[in-house]
Order: C-alpha cells, then structure tokens, then sequence
C-alpha cells in the first residue's frame, strides 16, 4: 500500500466523504490500492471495472457516440466514467483510468497513453472545468509499469485535489498543538 492511498483514506474520512473508482487499464488496481489502506471501508463505496468498451456506457453512462467515435482511450471518456462512477456508487468522489497498457496500440492510441479523470463536490472557484479534472499521462515502460503509474497517478490527482479544497482548520490545529511552530 502506498502512503498516497493511506492520505487519501485518512482525508476522506476526516471530511466524511466517501470514493468509488472506475477503472479500465488498471483492472482493479486503484481499488486494491485504496481498500489496502486502514481504515478504507470508512470512505471506500466500490469500484466497477468496465474493461470491456460497451461496459463504459452501459455501466458508467459514458456517451456511446464518443465511444464509436474517439474509442475508450479519450480524456472526455475518462472525464466521463469518473462522473458516471460516483454516480452510480453514490460517492462524493469519482476516479477513472483509461488507457493503453500495451503490448499493441489501441483505438490507434500508442502504448503508454493514459488518461485518468476524478469527479468531485468541487466548489464554484476551484478551477475545474464541469466539476472534475482530467490528465493526460504519456507513459514508459512494460504493461506492469505502465499500470501501476497510472495508479499511482491517479491516486496523486485525487490527493491534490483532497487537499487543495481541504479548508485549512486542520493546519491551525497542527500549528498550535507543536506550540505554534
């Protein structure tokens, strides 16, 4: 487990919010990460691994059209599950993966172009456009690799994001429990 999963758990379940994870390239991956952290059943709803192409609209509610047209490896398609995830979960909190882990390229996307998306109760003023944020990756390495970045990846945009809206009273209280130092 990694201490990124540990900071997302411990900061989901300081606010009281709660995560689900739509994963394609990782299979699972995030949501092994994630439920490997203590504590995780406080903020962890679920995951939903829509491998399969036809599974991301049937599933997630990503707009068939865009599939037929752009393929699964598409940021508007990972901006897509992340939303459809959390909604379907009922989660304050929506991560998606979507990529090509390789050996071959895919919906003539090369190997190592991944795509993750998190969907969250973003306020007005915090810089997301449509209430989630998407990143492009452009990865190196072997199918293992390349998987486990993305986790890692995505992991670190859903902590950032965690942390960014976090309201700060949590730093005041460190700040003068060490004496104000």
């Amino acid at each position: 487990m990694s201490s990124t999963a540990a900071d997302v758990v411990r900061l989901l379940t300081v606010k009281g919010e709660t995560l689900a994870v739509a994963e394609s390239l990782t299979g699972g991956l995030v949501a092994a990460e994630v439920t490997a952290a203590p504590g995780a059943s406080k903020a962890f709803r679920g995951s939903v691994i829509a491998y399969a192409t036809e599974l991301k609209h049937e599933l997630l509610g990503v707009d068939a059209t865009l599939l037929a047209q752009r393929g699964a490896v598409n940021p508007q398609v990972a901006a897509q599950m992340a939303v459809g995830v959390r909604k379907a979960l009922g989660a304050d909190w929506g991560l998606a993966t979507t990529g090509v882990a390789g050996p071959e390229t895919q919906d003539g996307q090369p190997v190592g172009t991944v795509f993750i998306a998190v969907s969250g109760p973003f306020g007005p003023g915090s810089g997301s456009a449509g209430g989630g944020k998407v990143e492009a990756l452009r990865l190196n390495g072997d199918r293992a690799e390349i998987r486990m970045e993305s986790v890692r990846s995505v992991l670190a945009l859903l902590l950032k994001e965690l942390a960014s809206e976090h309201t700060g009273n949590e730093r005041t209280q460190d700040t003068e429990q060490n004496g104000g130092f």
